[in-house]
């Protein structure tokens, strides 16, 4: 373990050496140097943590180096067999402007007219639409008054359309716009006053037709009978304190679930791992297996980055040979269109098992006979002996990626649907309450699993205030 080039490791065992040699220091001394370099080689171990080799984002590595570029062979743009996409002309123009030959311009002679040759311009008309329902209103000879029906939804004098609602909760919920970012565009754009208590009310509306209009069943529902289903959570900040988000996800259905606790008692509240019985592709977290009616599959993302710290701070050497055997793995999973047959993956797993066996002399448990007089429980033991012994005791779950192709080698999925939460997090700072949380995790629930199935977020927006759900929530749709 290095820091700015000085080799830390080297530094602290002649530090201890000399420590030890030295037979003239009190023992209160002596105990205060032993804490003071335990605590330099923990700090510096910290420091020593990025993206690579823990669980930290990206944008905290310190002094990032960016890839330079280099030019390389091809020219710049689409090459040779891409399928590109360009501005195609719209079948049905709103606007034809005819134009015509200045016939003064022309040589003399005669000319037939042989059609025309189109081109168009694209344009954007942001405008109010204002729909006045006049109703007839008669009076009979006795002077009672009668007036024609108002459509159902039309019940005040003046008041919003659906398509303002699907737009404002598209720019909050999707977009994450701030409200008084949302309600100056509206006023700006369209000359439309619209304040933040209505882009609240209208966020309100949105997730309580999710619930109303069956959607959420449906997606808890498909979720509950994937095959494959990925979980993760992460904190949130709600009212000023740590609560949990929890998110479950498929390629083709998200849910999320806000709650003040992470472990089971928000899981069974969130109604769909009491009942999964496929496999759960997860990060390890303890209280995911205590749900045993289904298998299990670990990430080895993060596998990968916990070798990756005990084979640069702890030297171990059978990390990075475990960290290489875990990435040919799946390299010729891959090449094998995402399973191995039991005879092509038996190598891989005999490998795995004997990489095993040499790391337990590497990384030996701790020693019974150190225990104290009277302790109790569990030695403690190293970051990098706790990540063997999971190798050891999950090798079914952390392999399961080999020879069942719906699962992944990875809980990417999982943490790719959750990360919008922390974008979230960071525009806002926090939900001011659970209500505003909830509502939050149930309009991105519905828009994420519509997206994911082909269906803007516009058009899903606009079906659920309409009344109208998109067929993929229909029984029996996929």
């Amino acid at each position: 373990m290095t820091l700015d080039n000085i080799d830390v490791d080297a530094t602290i065992e002649r530090a201890e050496a000399l420590l030890k040699a030295e037979k003239n220091l009190s023992p209160a001394l002596r105990s205060t140097m032993e804490i003071v370099l335990l605590l330099v080689s923990l700090l510096v171990k910290r420091l020593n943590l990025n993206s690579k080799n823990s669980s930290k984002p990206p944008s905290s590595d310190p002094n990032r180096e960016k890839k330079i570029r280099r030019k390389g062979q091809r020219k710049p743009g689409g090459q040779a067999g891409h399928q590109g996409s360009t501005l195609v002309p719209f079948e049905d123009p709103d606007d034809i402007q005819h134009l015509e030959i200045d016939r003064r311009t022309l040589p003399r002679g005669c000319y037939r007219e042989e059609g025309f040759e189109a081109r168009q311009v694209v344009e954007i008309d942001i405008a109010r639409l204002v729909t006045e329902y006049r109703a007839q209103v008669l009076v009979n000879e006795a002077g009672q008054r009668f007036v024609a029906a108002f459509p159902e939804k039309v019940s005040r004098p003046v008041q919003y359309g659906d398509t303002i609602k699907a737009h404002a909760v598209y720019l909050s919920q999707f977009q994450l716009i701030p409200y008084n970012r949302i309600a100056d565009y509206f006023q700006d754009q369209l000359a439309i006053p619209l304040s933040e208590g209505s882009i609240y009310n209208f966020n309100v509306e949105a997730a309580a037709r999710v619930t109303s209009s069956g959607a959420e069943a449906a997606i808890k529902q498909h979720l509950q009978e994937a095959e494959c289903l990925h979980v993760d959570e992460t904190g949130i900040n709600i009212g000023g304190k740590k609560h949990w988000l929890h998110g479950a996800s498929t390629p083709q259905w998200t849910y999320f679930y806000p709650h003040r606790r992470r472990g089971t008692e928000a899981m069974d509240e969130a109604g769909i791992l009491p009942g999964f019985a496929g496999i759960l592709c997860h990060d390890h977290w303890k209280p995911y297996y205590t749900y045993s009616d289904c298998l299990h599959s670990l990430c080895n993302a993060h596998h990968l980055r916990e070798l990756e710290r005990t084979w640069e701070q702890d030297g171990q050497q059978w990390a990075k040979a475990m960290q290489d055997l875990l990435k040919s793995t799946n390299i010729a999973v891959l090449n094998a269109s995402g399973q191995l047959s039991a005879k092509e993956a038996e190598p891989y797993r005999t490998d795995y098992q004997k990489l095993l066996r040499q790391a337990e002399n590497e990384c030996p448990p701790p020693d019974k006979a150190q225990r104290r007089p009277g302790q109790r429980g569990k030695l403690k033991r190293s970051k990098a002996r706790c990540l063997l012994d999971r190798l050891i005791d999950y090798e079914d779950d952390v392999l399961r990626f080999m020879e069942n192709e719906t699962v992944p080698f990875t809980n990417n999925q999982g943490e790719n649907d959750i990360r919008m939460t922390k974008v979230q997090q960071k525009i806002s700072g926090c939900f001011r309450s659970m209500e505003g949380a909830q509502i939050f995790c149930l309009t991105r629930s519905y828009i994420s699993s519509c997206r994911k199935q082909a269906i803007s977020a516009t058009e899903a927006l606009s079906c659920l205030f309409m009344g109208k759900l998109p067929g993929i929530f229909l029984s029996g749709a996929e």
